[in-house]
């Protein structure tokens, strides 16, 4: 088969991992798209306490299938998990939409925040275990771009729905379940095929399983392992790497050479989706509290997302060509700066958008390039345990900046404040990621697969 098929065929992997991250995108603004109605309606008993409740317990659900759900992906496979988890993801969205009362509405949330939550570090371990070598950063922030659209294009969809908010919820889960099909007959597993059942064959996608896992071994510059008709006894080649796999877990990252590393990514994680929760929850409030109309702030906010999806284009190729390590430390520094020159009153409207689309296209990519960096980091037997580590902790900073930011807001101080915190939240991360090293060597007795930026 030609290497032209083959790259064609890889397009599926690349589609629907986008694909996964659009479902992301749409959770990430469904909930503010639906409050206003909610607690203008009061219905299903909503009110303001209500409303934090909702939409705290959903990022407690997502960051529980980040750090507890994603590291099974490097002990079954990551087209299981994400299977499974956009699966689980679309039943509990849906069941939202009947929920008799808030206590049930959050409950669903959390259990459909479980699902959503493993998809993100499981598809960003799925494309840079595909990836070509050397595109790493590339397909991570591209992967990433659905996360972005899907935010947009659910906050279109509100705009034509709302005040049904129902609907917005049914939407959500039937293009989960549409989707679900495809992950299970067009993605190839990454991982060695021991991880699916010693030799037994990958279900999914099974003319051109062979082929694929012969185009992913040569681009990971791993020996090819193609599955075959009737299970055999594995090389002890496998049979090792099964067992690292088995053996995944965050116990791995308590170990040399791990701690100094993870702690760092976990920093610069916990401030990244900080500045990306708190700017995509508060945004409006705070231009509003520096005296520009609402409507002003709902464009600046769609705006700050368009420059998101450039931010991560432009990144990706950056850091390829330069080097992960130096783009994700430019991007979080620039970051600063330009949430800083958001606490300074600009006149001109055209100036205005300018200096937020700008801050868009660093603030959103930087966390982006964290993950990107993890998965060069981490060898491929730990990828998704590192990416849901970081992940993970990354959402307590999802939790924490709309937190502090409505502190802010309630005290009367958003702005300037609010942006002061946000320019010293993207400085800590860079303190942070200066103490991370550009490769691992790992230790004694190890295996030697880690990436490199």
């Amino acid at each position: 088969m030609s290497t032209l098929s083959v790259a064609r065929r890889s397009q599926w992997p690349v589609w629907l991992c986008w694909l996964a991250m659009v479902l992301d995108g749409f959770d990430l603004v469904v909930l503010g798209t639906v409050i206003p109605t909610l607690i203008k309606t009061q219905d299903l008993g909503f009110d303001a306490v209500g409303a934090t409740y909702a939409a705290t317990i959903s990022l407690v659900g997502v960051g529980i299938g980040a750090l507890f759900i994603a590291p099974l992906s490097d002990r079954f496979g990551r087209r299981r998990l994400l299977v499974a988890c956009v699966a689980w993801f679309s039943l509990f969205t849906i069941a939202v939409a009947f929920a008799p009362n808030v206590a049930m509405f959050g409950i669903f949330r959390l259990l459909a925040g479980v699902g959503l939550g493993a998809c993100l570090p499981a598809a960003l371990a799925y494309m840079n275990d595909y990836a070509p070598a050397g595109t790493a950063g590339k397909s991570t922030t591209r992967t990433m771009t659905g996360y972005h659209v899907g935010a947009v294009a659910t906050a279109f969809l509100a705009i034509l729905v709302v005040p049904d908010w129902r609907i917005m919820f049914v939407v959500g889960g039937l293009a989960g379940f549409a989707l679900v099909p495809f992950l299970w007959f067009r993605l190839p597993e990454t991982l060695p095929p021991v991880h699916a059942e010693h030799g037994a064959g990958i279900k999914g996608a099974e003319g051109e399983t062979a082929e694929a896992h012969r185009a992913v071994a040569a681009r990971a510059h791993r020996p090819i392992a193609v599955p075959s008709a009737e299970p055999e006894a594995a090389p002890a080649s496998m049979l090792a790497a099964d067992q690292a796999g088995e053996r995944a877990s965050f116990r791995d990252l308590t170990r040399k050479p791990y701690p100094l590393v993870a702690l760092g990514i976990a920093v610069a994680s916990f401030m990244g989706l900080l500045l990306v929760y708190g700017l995509n929850t508060w945004l409006p409030q705070l231009m509003s509290s520096a005296g520009y109309t609402v409507s002003t702030g709902l464009v600046l906010l769609l705006v700050l997302n368009v420059g998101a999806v450039v931010g991560l284009i432009v990144a990706g190729i950056l850091a390829d060509k330069h080097g992960t390590k130096k783009i994700v430390l430019l991007w979080f520094g620039l970051s600063a700066l330009f949430l800083a020159v958001l606490s300074i009153k600009i006149q001109s409207e055209f100036l205005l958008n300018a200096a937020v689309f700008v801050t868009g296209v660093f603030v959103f990519s930087s966390q982006v390039l964290v993950y990107a960096w993890v998965s060069q980091l981490f060898p491929a037997r730990l990828r998704g345990t590192a990416l849901g580590f970081a992940a993970g902790v990354g959402r307590l900073g999802a939790i924490m900046g709309p937190a502090v930011t409505g502190t802010l807001v309630a005290a009367g101080i958003a702005y300037p404040w609010g942006f002061y915190v946000f320019a010293a939240a993207a400085l800590l991360a860079v303190l942070a990621l200066v103490t991370v090293p550009h490769a691992i060597a790992p230790a004694s007795g190890q295996p030697s697969d880690v990436g490199r930026s």
